[in-house]
This record gives C-alpha cells, sequence and structure tokens, in this order.
C-alpha cells in the first residue's frame, strides 16, 4: 500500500521534486481527484443545478479541508505551482479549443456585439470596479502601495471566466446567448489580461494625456498584432499540411503538427510581449476552417477529440486547485488580522462586479439592436438579463492576475495583498458556485429554450441530432438561414465568401478544396 508523508504533503510543480516520493504520493492522489471529478461530473451531466466546474471546486474544498486536518493547519494543498505555470501549461489548451469547437457563423455573425461586451465592456468594468476601489478602501482604511495596484484590481475583475460559460450554456438550446456569453469571455480574458499588462508598463506617477494615449496605442496594438499573429500561424499551418501531405504515412504526424502548431503560437505571442490567449483563439479559428480539411477523416475525428480532452483536463485540473489554494492558510492568517476589514473589501469587490457589468451589458445590447435590422435577431431584455448574469462569474484567469500582481512567488508578504488575494478567492468562489448553480434555473425561469432553437437566427444551425465531435464541420459552414438579406452582416459574409472561395482556399484549402483523404495506407494495414 501507498504510503502517505502528511508533513511533506506540499510539492511544487517542478523538475527538481518530480524524483521525490512525496512528490509521486502528491500526484497520484491529484490525478486521483482528477478521476473523481470526472466521474462525479458525468454522473451529475444532467443536473438542473450542479456544473462540472462547481463540483471540481466542491471536491477541492472538501480535499483542502482534509489535508488542513492531517497537517494540522500547515497546507491545504498537493500541489504548489507559481500562476506562469497555468498561463503557460493550463490556459493554451482551453483557449484554442474553444476556438477550435465555436461555430464561426454564430460567433461571425454575433462579432460586433462579442467585440461591444468584451473590449468596450471591459473597459467600462475596468474604470468602474478601478475607480470604485479606489474610492471605497478608504473607508476601510485600505491603502494600496500605488494607483497602479487599483489599476491592476480592475484588470483583474474584468476577467470574465470563459470555461464556466461553456457548462452554463448550452449552445445547442440557446445558441444566441452561448455565442454571444462565450465569445465575450474569451475576448474579455484577452482585454482583461491586455489591460493588466499595458498598466505594467505604464508610468502612473504622473498621469498626462500623453501617457494616457500611449497607453490606448498599446492596448490596440497588442489586440491588433496578437490577433493577426494567431491568423498567421493558422494559415501558415493550413499550408504546411496542405503541401507536405503528411497523411499519406501517418496522421499522428499530422495531429502532432496542429498541436504543436498551436501550442507555439501561443509561445511564440508571449516571447513578443503579445496576447497569447487571442493568439491562440483565433489560431484555433483559422485551423479549424483550413488546416483541419487539410487532414485525412481518422485524423479529423481524432484531433477534435484530442483537443476537447486536453481542454476538459485542464479544466478540472485549475478549479481542483483554485478548491484547494482557496483554503491555503498562509494567506488566511495576513487577512485573519482583520476580518471586517476582509469581509467589507470582498463585498465592495462584488459589487463592483456586479455594478460594472450592468453598466455595459445593458447600454452595449442597445447599441447592438440597432444595427440588427430583424427583429428576431435583436437581444431581448430578459436574454440581456441573463447574459449580465452568466458573465458574472470570476475564475481562474481572475486569480492567476491576482497573483501575479499581489504575491512574491505565491507567498503573500503584506496584509493588504493578502486581503486583496483573499477577497480575490472569496469573490471567485461566490461568483462560480451561484452563479454556477443558478444560470440553468434562471434560463429556464425567464427564457424558453426550445423556442431558441427553432427561431430564426438559429434555424438549422445546431441540431440536437449533431455530435460536434465527429462531425466534418459542414454544419458550421453551411445550413444556416440567410435572414435579411439587407442585413449588414449578410453582405460581409457575402464578400468575405467570395473572396475566401477565390483566393484563400485554392492556397491553403478548405471545406470543398480538398479532397477527402482516407487513411493512411499505415493504419489500413494495422486494420
Amino acid at each position: 500500500m501507498m504510503t502517505f508523508n502528511s508533513s511533506s504533503i506540499v510539492v511544487r510543480m517542478g523538475l527538481l521534486s518530480s524524483s521525490s516520493p512525496e512528490a509521486v504520493d502528491s500526484m497520484t492522489l491529484f490525478v486521483l481527484l482528477l478521476c473523481a471529478c470526472i466521474i462525479i461530473g458525468h454522473l451529475l451531466q444532467k443536473s438542473k443545478w450542479m456544473t462540472e466546474s462547481v463540483v471540481a471546486l466542491i471536491i477541492g474544498l472538501v480535499t483542502g479541508i482534509i489535508i488542513l486536518l492531517t497537517t494540522r493547519g500547515r497546507s491545504s494543498r498537493l500541489l504548489v505551482f507559481d500562476e506562469e505555470l497555468f498561463f503557460i501549461y493550463l490556459l493554451p489548451p482551453i483557449i484554442f479549443n474553444a476556438g477550435f469547437q465555436v461555430k464561426k457563423k454564430q460567433f461571425f455573425r454575433n462579432f460586433l456585439a462579442i467585440i461591444l461586451y468584451g473590449v468596450l465592456g471591459s473597459l467600462i468594468s475596468f474604470i468602474i470596479v478601478s475607480l470604485g476601489s479606489l474610492q471605497l478602501f478608504k473607508k476601510l482604511d485600505i491603502d494600496l502601495p500605488s494607483l497602479g495596484d487599483y489599476f491592476a484590481l480592475g484588470a483583474v475583475f474584468s476577467a470574465t471566466d470563459s470555461v464556466c460559460t461553456l457548462q452554463v450554456l448550452n449552445q445547442e438550446e440557446t445558441p444566441l446567448l452561448y455565442s454571444l456569453v462565450f465569445g465575450e469571455g474569451v475576448v474579455n480574458d484577452a482585454t482583461s489580461v491586455v489591460l493588466f499588462n499595458a498598466i505594467q508598463k505604464l508610468d502612473l506617477s504622473h498621469i498626462t494625456l500623453e501617457n494616457i494615449t500611449q497607453f490606448i496605442g498599446n492596448f490596440f496594438y497588442l489586440f491588433l498584432t496578437s490577433t493577426l499573429l494567431g491568423v498567421a500561424v493558422g494559415l501558415f499551418s493550413a499550408y504546411l499540411i496542405k503541401k507536405l501531405y503528411f497523411g499519406r504515412h501517418s496522421t499522428d504526424r499530422e495531429i502532432a503538427l496542429m498541436i504543436l502548431m498551436a501550442y507555439f503560437s501561443y509561445m511564440f505571442s508571449e516571447l513578443l510581449d503579445l496576447s497569447g490567449i487571442l493568439t491562440v483563439f483565433f489560431c484555433g479559428i483559422v485551423m479549424s476552417h483550413y488546416t483541419w480539411h487539410n487532414v485525412t477523416e481518422n485524423s479529423k475525428i481524432t484531433s477534435r477529440h484530442t483537443f476537447a480532452i486536453l481542454s476538459l483536463i485542464s479544466e478540472i485540473f485549475i478549479f481542483l486547485y483554485v478548491g484547494m489554494d482557496a483554503l491555503d492558510i498562509e494567506k488566511w492568517r495576513f487577512a485573519s488580522n482583520s476580518p471586517w476589514t476582509l469581509f467589507g473589501t470582498s463585498a465592495i469587490l462584488l459589487c463592483l462586479v456586479l455594478l460594472g457589468r450592468a453598466a455595459f451589458v445593458f447600454p452595449l445590447s442597445f447599441i447592438a439592436n440597432l444595427f440588427r435590422k430583424s427583429r428576431n435577431d435583436k437581444i431581448a431584455f430578459k436574454q440581456q438579463v441573463v447574459i449580465w448574469w452568466a458573465g458574472l462569474m470570476r475564475g481562474a484567469v481572475s486569480i492567476a492576475l491576482a497573483y501575479n500582481k499581489f504575491t512574491s512567488s505565491g507567498h503573500t508578504k503584506l496584509q493588504g495583498n493578502a486581503i486583496m488575494i483573499t477577497s480575490t478567492i472569496i469573490v471567485v468562489l461566490l461568483t462560480n458556485v451561484v452563479g454556477g448553480l443558478l444560470t440553468k434555473p434562471l434560463i429556464r425561469f425567464l427564457l424558453d429554450p426550445h423556442k431558441h432553437v427553432g427561431s430564426t437566427m438559429s434555424s438549422g444551425l445546431f441540431s440536437a441530432k449533431t455530435l460536434p465531435l465527429l462531425t466534418n464541420g459542414q454544419h458550421s459552414e453551411s445550413n444556416i438561414d440567410t435572414g435579411n438579406p439587407l442585413d449588414s452582416s449578410q453582405v460581409v459574409h457575402h464578400f468575405w465568401r467570395n473572396f475566401d472561395d477565390t483566393f484563400m482556399r485554392p492556397v491553403f484549402g478548405g471545406r470543398g478544396f480538398v479532397p477527402v483523404i482516407p487513411a493512411s495506407t499505415t493504419e489500413d494495414t494495422l486494420h
């Protein structure tokens, strides 16, 4: 039987600890917990309340309590890792799979609203949280070291949890809501990270018009260059696979190259100090539009499953760790000296998140509706309420940014920083658990999901009979109602399809421009 050394339960992830018995024990237990999350999540798949992320959080919290009791209050985690490992290893597969699996027609049809929510909405929320905390924290005698800390806090709480959105909204029952909230979540995460990085480079000792102009210029530069880089890497992978035709020998090489090119896009973006989230998301979109159609039929099925599996494991890993880390005794020991201050800070931040989201969802929805010609396409008020509520959840990106700003190597040094970290954890837990549990009932109360499946906007786009991981992607390119022919989105789509069919697909491949490639001869022999 495996021996378990409780005195060395916390193991820092890295090569140096990989050979120690404690590291093996901890990793084995963590993998076992991951399996438990998947099993319990499967059993609760049809639950009207629970989501997989909430299940992982609860299991993490319970495990943290057990570890605290076992170690007599010294630790609550099996593993310790820096936020850099989160951004380098766990986040890329989640965001890439989101771009790879997203229904492109629905996403780009709602692109204006998504950009309004994700970019302009994030800026509005950022300003409200930053200025609100700057004014209200003074009443609690909380004085953060610099003005940049308040702006960093605004960026931290502007990051919507796109991972939870995947679970609380159904792409087939409410395609419009799913497209808007999920698309906003991905763009919002990227915007928050870009804001956070831009703030670190901004000289806030004396704010001038030149500094503000430079900040805005840096923000849009990062946003546009990150997007273009993702598109460029996606197109390069499509051209490479189309020309070299890896599938004639081995589909393994095709899938390996797709995975490595996607990961390269993220890391190269980070190397250039751009937004890896935006880069890998749009790389996923481009690869699903071109690269995926250039591989064999076996590779198409396998690649979709592979990307989905990596994303699923990363999501569960994040929420399981967050649940355990929420009980980290060191942070709470610093913050517990002033419990009322901690309670007040968490309440203020939660209220600012609620207010900041309401401040942009409803006004920007009104603006988005002005550009929607068809009455069925307009975002109804009840849908706006769901968008407001479903986007309140804060998650791993918020925690990672908070760790980056208010801790050093995972350890809190100052009481003010400890309060910021613990308050962030409280807001994340509350918004995820309460938001995750109540979103599905709220949708059923305010909306009739089956009504939206048959609406003009989504008719034929998402069929209950469609298996998104097993299809060849044609349902996302065709089978869509043309809607109002005078709609500006239809005009843009018409010109794009002509350009795509005339110039892009003949060079980079794509549906209808690459013959169906059977499995490799090696695979045929094996079977």
